[in-house]
């Protein structure tokens, strides 16, 4: 079998899984993000060199907690932790010295990268008002789909200046804001079918998956550089590891998260 038709395979089958289980009902969205979580912490757990069984421990009691006793979570706390750890890891980029991390500082990072960002994910469709809305993360995957499909086509066709040249070299300044502008059409779109959520939402939406999002796929290209991968891991075929598939929504989703409780 040719690697193309491995890639889209495997492709389809996590997209298939993906909808299927945030469409079919609350709990079979939150098994699969639990099980993408757990997967993404055995692999965080390798590129930044921390025990794994402490990383996979650490993050099954966190699915324990949303599962079993989800209001003790602090969740607008929690998503502040995340996006804090975010921030610091986006400055992190501009720095051309490899990091010397005490295990400690790991931890921080590996709590504020992975766990917080997926707990995160598992609180954004709930809505007080009317439950558990999966049009919220169907909206937000359809917004960074869109950003990465079209930051890809007009960076490919127009693209001459490099967006961060030294941790992802095919990047571009003209796809990077083709993809912005694109995924803000895409988010007017979403606006007038799910109008749970007005069309300034889901613009501010569309703005933040455009930025972060792409920050979210430098930062992990970086952890992949320090460790001296080409992948996270391997559990999707020609597509790597959950972190390759997720790195995106691992930064967008506590912005999103805030936005919504905001507006």
């Amino acid at each position: 079998m040719s690697e193309t038709l491995t890639r889209a395979i495997s492709g389809i089958v996590y997209i298939a899984l993906l909808i299927g289980a945030t469409l079919f009902d609350q709990l079979a969205f939150e098994i699969l993000f639990s099980f993408f979580l757990l997967v993404g912490a055995f692999e965080f757990s390798k590129l930044i060199k921390l025990p794994k069984s402490l990383c996979l421990f650490v993050a099954a009691l966190a699915i324990a907690i949303v599962f079993w006793k989800r209001d003790l979570l602090p969740s607008i706390a929690i998503a502040t932790f995340g996006i804090l750890t975010l921030l610091a890891l986006m400055a992190e980029l501009f720095s051309k010295r490899q990091p010397n991390r005490s295990l400690p500082i790991k931890l921080i990072i590996f709590l504020g990268y992975i766990i917080a960002p997926f707990i995160t994910l598992l609180f954004l469709p709930i809505t007080k008002e009317s439950g558990y809305l999966p049009q919220i993360i169907i909206g937000m995957f359809i917004l960074i789909w869109t950003n990465d499909t079209f930051a890809y086509i007009v960076g490919k066709k127009f693209g001459k200046n490099k967006l961060f040249e030294r941790i992802s070299p095919k990047k571009t300044i003209e796809g990077f804001i083709g993809g912005i502008i694109f995924t803000i059409l895409a988010g007017i779109i979403l606006s007038q079918y799910f109008d749970f959520f007005s069309i300034v939402i889901w613009i501010s939406s569309a703005i933040f998956v455009g930025i972060f999002g792409t920050i979210g796929d430098l930062v992990e290209s970086r952890f992949k550089r320090e460790a001296g991968v080409k992948d996270s891991g391997a559990i999707m075929p020609g597509h790597g590891g959950i972190l390759d598939r997720l790195d995106s929504v691992i930064f967008v989703a506590p912005f999103l998260y805030i936005i919504f409780q905001i507006l």
